[in-house]
């Protein structure tokens, strides 16, 4: 289901590799994995814990070197470019980044100047934010203080301060309630409706839903790719957990 691809990536593409491949020691973390990513889709990796999903947004990313396969990330290549894909993307991690200890407002204002925005630059972009994410309720608050659903809110606002073109979202629902999941997927919409590409890995089934496209993942290959509605009509089953059920066991 992941044959290797011979073909060069395309910088046409927001992300686009082929056969990226890490390891650690013996043991393959992600196994020659190919695919495109255009711009202003949802692209959504879905699988177990260990099924190589975060490994792969770290290599995206330019936090982990593949070991080997090529790759273009926003027109940047993963082997050679990963410092300027570092600047050009947005990245929400698995665990929040945030600083506990700082204020809301402090965080906002310290993730802004990393990516060199003036302060004036940031009041501004909290503004346009607070519409949508209702930030600025809490912004004297110290962030260890905040609901988890609020810092999963907060974590979403200091990536896309930049308004990158790029968004990698690591399992970032992991322990919310499903109400707080179903609005941080209406954000995801929102913001892909608007032009930015979104990769997000989850293992929640019902988010798989909400991708345009949805890659499974199982012991590091991809074992399907497609529209969650044509996976579900390829295997003729009612949803994508059935789906990935009956892909593990086989």
């Amino acid at each position: 289901m992941n044959p290797a691809d011979n073909s060069s990536p395309s910088r046409n593409f927001a992300v686009s590799v082929r056969n990226l491949t890490r390891r650690f020691g013996d043991f393959t973390a992600v196994d020659n994995i190919s695919f495109d990513v255009g711009q202003g889709e949802i692209f959504g990796f879905l699988g177990a814990n260990g099924a190589g999903k975060t490994t792969t947004i770290k290599m995206l990313t330019g936090l982990l070197k593949p070991s080997s396969g090529i790759g273009t990330v926003g027109g940047w290549d993963v082997n050679r470019e990963y410092e300027k894909i570092k600047t050009g993307i947005g990245y929400m991690s698995q665990r929040f980044s945030l600083y506990d200890d700082l204020k809301v407002e402090e965080n906002l204002f310290f993730f802004g100047g990393i990516y060199g925005l003036s302060r004036a630059q940031i009041k501004n972009r909290i503004e346009e934010l607070d519409i949508a994410l209702n930030i600025s309720k809490m912004e004297n608050f110290k962030t260890v203080s905040l609901p988890l659903g609020f810092k999963q809110r907060l974590a979403l606002a200091c990536a896309i301060l930049h308004k990158p073109p790029i968004l990698f979202l690591d399992e970032p629902t992991g322990g919310v309630d499903p109400i707080a999941r179903r609005y941080f997927w209406d954000l995801i919409s929102t913001l892909a409706a608007a032009g930015t590409t979104v990769f997000v890995t989850t293992h929640y089934m019902d988010e798989a839903e909400y991708c345009h496209r949805l890659s499974i993942m199982y012991k590091g290959r991809i074992v399907e790719m497609d529209s969650p509605a044509e996976i579900k009509k390829k295997y003729n089953m009612a949803s994508i957990q059935d789906v990935f059920i009956h892909l593990v066991d086989r």
